[in-house]
């Protein structure tokens, strides 16, 4: 896919994305802008054109990281998929970097629902309507995700659970 048909169907929907993370009309453009440059020179290594809007987000998202880094401002993304509560920026990058392979690999349509809503710039009700499907069949999605996500991530990384199923310690020695 070249990228003005990326840039053309996917430039709306990224830069609500950055703005949901930056509050700020102009730098939300400015880190657009620096994400179709990065996709500009990293086109080739997209080998699986099934995953494009997964390498598209993560490509963003790691611009946001980069915007915060140079900035030395707090990093506010807030994931609102149960999995571990971060406490500093440094653990909130290595979070959000191993996150990426495991949304990557859940079953298309959880992963379309998560990125869609919870991580993208669309509500609920609208990706519903979008889909043709009912609200509470998405909801249900999102809901399936998130506990197919969480699973994958506890697995992976030997998470330790309190008794109400709060992630309270994660291994040092986490593989993902």
């Amino acid at each position: 896919m070249n990228t003005e048909k990326i840039w053309s169907d996917f430039n709306s929907q990224l830069l609500g994305f950055i703005k949901s993370k930056v509050n700020n009309q102009s730098i939300a453009k400015d880190i657009l802008q620096d994400v179709f440059v990065k996709i500009h020179l990293k086109s080739g290594a997209l080998a699986d054109n099934s995953k494009l809007q997964s390498w598209l987000y993560q490509i963003t998202r790691n611009t946001i990281i980069d915007y915060y880094r140079k900035k030395k401002l707090p990093l506010i993304e807030e994931l609102s998929i149960e999995i571990p509560e971060v406490i500093d920026n440094e653990s909130m990058l290595e979070f959000c970097d191993c996150l990426i392979p495991f949304i990557d690999d859940l079953p298309e349509k959880y992963r379309d629902a998560i990125l869609k809503t919870e991580l993208g710039n669309l509500s609920q009700k609208d990706y519903a309507r979008q889909l043709g499907i009912s609200y509470s069949a998405l909801k249900s999605r999102v809901q399936r995700g998130k506990v197919e996500l969480k699973k994958s991530f506890i697995s992976c990384c030997h998470l330790k659970l309190d008794s109400k199923g709060k992630i309270i310690q994660p291994e040092d020695n986490c593989s993902c």
